[in-house]
């Protein structure tokens, strides 16, 4: 990765202990005429993101549900928050029952890590549409690396739900009256989806002040990495900085399988949902631009100035917001079946850009990490997940090692 030490900041030679819980700030739509307003403690929280994924539409909302949903931490801290949201709901969404605690195995909770959560001091909430809602802080301390279990009801769900598709983390599902319970008796249905939730923020050290919030495509959300180990880049990233011990520990994956710069599908297109999912996050430092190959592939007649627009949209917008943006070259693709010359010839073009740009604080090569050396328009084969777009494990802990963490930190 190259980066511009003008824009950095030193990173601090401290290692992070595991910490606890509470949440961060972020922000929220406004409230649709005719909800009630949440109260502000709801609407607002300070700390450090250090889990995240980005929201989408996952259709319809089920009555009655109770979901249990794994979350894996990155950063440790205490007063730990949740961030519940209902962006795509076109009515107001109730929650109840909303409990978190720390996984044992499967289902079942550690004994006595269970409590509620509450929302301006009530055990229930009601999000209107378009909107987030974070929980109240719940007190004591939460390890980096931790299974977060988060448990809650849907009473009254009807109409579009809210949440993230491809988890690559299983989670569970069953009656909506057993959240406080802490074995996993009743929780026998699996998911492969997260639903409701989209942040956990904590408060960190004082060592840990920020996190960076990567913003792809199913690269990036974890796609052919193995399910329930947490081998996402964004993952083997994490584990760095927290051993790193630098003010940069948090970690938010934003990646949402399918997912384009220039125009809608899965999920909105990465301008449209920067600032809900990425800008709000609490503590964001850096950002972390990973997306191109899916508006390439897509044979639109997308050409290479157009995705150069799209980036230095989205560089201009975080600059403006006062924070760092780190841009990685777009990885090769050759033998996926949308694979042609003519997209080729455009992700070069990309490619040459991004590595000469001056529009971000600093460039990571991923293309230069998964290429192979006998063909450079094709993966190394080593780090190919088999279907020659997406990397294994290996290949994601390769583009994990391939970031300069001093980037990460620059100065704004």
């Amino acid at each position: 990765m190259s980066a511009r030490p003008a824009r950095r900041r030193r990173v601090l030679a401290v290692l992070l202990t595991a910490a606890a819980l509470q949440t961060a700030p972020a922000a929220r739509a406004a409230t649709p005429p005719g909800s009630a307003a949440l109260p502000e403690s709801t609407t607002r929280a300070t700390g450090v993101v250090t889990w995240a994924a980005s929201a989408d539409r996952m259709g319809e909302g089920t009555a009655g549900q109770g979901y249990r949903l794994v979350v894996h931490t990155s950063v440790g801290g205490s007063d730990l928050r949740v961030r519940f949201t209902n962006a795509f709901g076109d009515r107001p969404l109730t929650l109840d029952g909303v409990h978190a605690g720390v996984r044992a195995q499967g289902a079942a909770l550690r004994p006595g890590s269970n409590r509620p959560l509450t929302f301006g001091g009530a055990r229930t909430v009601t999000v209107p549409a378009g909107a987030v809602a974070w929980s109240d802080p719940l007190p004591g301390r939460i390890a980096a690396g931790t299974d977060l279990v988060v448990s809650l009801r849907t009473p009254d769900a009807a109409g579009p739900a809210t949440g993230h598709g491809m988890a690559m983390q299983t989670s569970y599902t069953g009656p909506g009256e057993y959240t406080a319970e802490e074995s996993g008796t009743h929780w026998t249905r699996t998911t492969g989806s997260w639903w409701y939730v989209d942040s956990v923020a904590v408060r960190p050290s004082r060592a840990a002040g920020g996190a960076v919030v990567a913003l792809g495509d199913s690269i990036t959300d974890g796609w052919q990495s193995t399910t329930d180990l947490n081998r996402r880049w964004p993952d083997y990233l994490a584990r760095r900085l927290n051993a790193a011990g630098g003010p940069v520990q948090g970690v938010a994956n934003e990646g949402i399988s399918g997912n384009k710069v220039l125009t809608d599908g899965a999920g909105q297109a990465a301008p449209h949902r920067l600032d809900r999912d990425v800008l709000s996050q609490p503590g964001a430092r850096t950002v972390f631009l990973f997306e191109g190959v899916n508006d390439i592939k897509a044979h639109t007649g997308v050409t290479a100035d157009d995705l150069i627009a799209g980036y230095r949209e989205i560089a201009r917008r975080v600059h403006a917001a006062g924070t760092c943006v780190v841009a990685a070259t777009v990885g090769p693709f050759k033998g996926w079946p949308e694979w042609d010359p003519a997209g080729e010839a455009v992700r070069q073009e990309v490619n040459r850009y991004l590595r000469g740009s001056d529009d971000f604080d600093a460039v990571t090569d991923f293309d230069r990490v998964l290429r192979s050396p006998y063909d450079p328009e094709r993966m190394l084969p080593f780090l190919d997940g088999g279907d020659h777009l997406h990397p294994n494990d290996k290949g994601m802990q390769a583009m994990a090692d391939a970031v300069d963490l001093d980037s990460l930190d620059c100065a704004r």
